[in-house]
């Protein structure tokens, strides 16, 4: 996967995690999370303290459902 620039016109969106708005990033069904939410989760481990808070902002990230 590789992350980049959202589009070349540097569009830019709101992290589902920290809540900054950024261009740099990756989309996660719906939700964009910055690159560097995506480098500092990478890198926590799970005795973390910042470990509760990663896994409280990824559950706002929901699949979309599936219209018939």
């Amino acid at each position: 996967m590789e992350v980049g620039e959202v589009n070349s016109q540097a569009i830019s969106e709101t992290c589902v995690v920290c809540g900054e708005i950024k261009t740099k990033g990756i989309h996660l069904y719906t939700s964009f999370i910055c690159m560097e939410c995506e480098m500092d989760m990478i890198k926590t481990e799970t005795n973390d303290p910042k470990y509760p808070y990663y896994l409280k902002q990824l559950r706002k990230v929901t699949a979309p459902g599936i219209f018939s």
